[in-house]
């Protein structure tokens, strides 16, 4: 968007900031698309005008790819529309698919941005592992038919703590931004057949999370070892790592905002930067 265009939007009456939830599979990616190919953006930005009766154009945490899903995608829009903030929620999700639900909606402060004011975001990747896939989980996550040892991918995942270039980790065809990045957490949990992968850091390079876990499975196999893992993170180099995993496996699970912008473990709370009254946004 143009800054012009960016100063016209924020001339408006309410910054109004919702809590979207999808399954992607459908969708090429959350960033708007020019027709016939749709993403999430293009619904959600169509049905919240309608609501609103004016032009809606959002800003949003994070532009997950084709395929990927959200549980706590946080977006933002100026508005002069009047509708109170606690019916927007019902009022969109009557006009959305059921792929697309809006959870929560309210007033932010003028400086909010999604995008620019978030400090961390949390994704979540699955793998189910074993002969047998799961026709309930298909579309959530990645059927490898090996055994993984977890041990080793624990191990490994170790290594991606702290501040590093994650080069090794980036795909072509990203934004031109630099491959430094914090990482806050990094872990895998197994549940029987399912592992869940949980990765928390201060931004994410372009298929960053799904480059990890391509790799780490070949770790998990025993094709690399964590000392392995480790050298290819210190290489910086993307031909080093594995193969990218499947989008379907990938979820934003959660955006937190930090300084006037705070984020609890399982709850978000938005606090406006000139003294707004702090709200509980969504448990997950």
């Amino acid at each position: 968007m143009k800054r012009e265009h960016k100063d016209e939007m924020k001339r408006r009456a309410r910054n109004i900031c919702l809590i979207v939830a999808y399954d992607g599979t459908g969708y090429h990616g959350f960033q708007r698309q020019t027709r016939p190919v749709v993403a999430v953006q293009n619904v959600l930005e169509e049905s919240l005008s309608r609501v609103f009766g004016d032009t809606v154009e959002l800003a949003a945490a994070g532009r997950t790819d084709a395929g990927v899903h959200a549980a706590g995608q946080v977006v933002n829009f100026f508005t002069d529309g009047t509708i109170p903030v606690e019916r927007v929620p019902r009022a969109v999700n009557s006009l959305l698919p059921p792929d697309i639900v809006v959870c929560r909606a309210f007033e932010a402060d003028r400086e909010f941005s999604a995008l620019h004011s978030a400090k961390e975001k949390m994704y979540c990747y699955r793998i189910l592992t074993g002969e047998t896939p799961n026709p309930f989980l298909c579309r959530y996550a990645w059927h490898i038919r090996q055994p993984l040892d977890t041990s080793v991918m624990e191990s490994a995942l170790a290594s991606l703590l702290g501040t590093h270039d994650f080069s090794s980790f980036r795909a072509s065809g990203g934004a031109p931004i630099s491959p430094i990045r914090t990482m806050a957490r990094a872990e895998c949990r197994r549940d029987g057949r399912e592992l869940m992968f949980t990765f928390v850091a201060d931004g994410f390079l372009y298929h960053m999370v799904r480059n990890i876990v391509g790799t780490l499975a070949d770790v998990g196999r025993g094709v690399f070892s964590p000392e392995d893992f480790l050298s290819i993170l210190a290489a910086r180099d993307r031909r080093c790592a594995s193969a990218t995993a499947p989008a379907s496996g990938l979820c934003l699970v959660r955006v937190n905002y930090d300084a006037s912008w705070y984020a609890a473990e399982n709850d978000v709370w938005i606090y406006g930067g000139n003294g707004a009254k702090a709200l509980k946004q969504l448990e997950i």
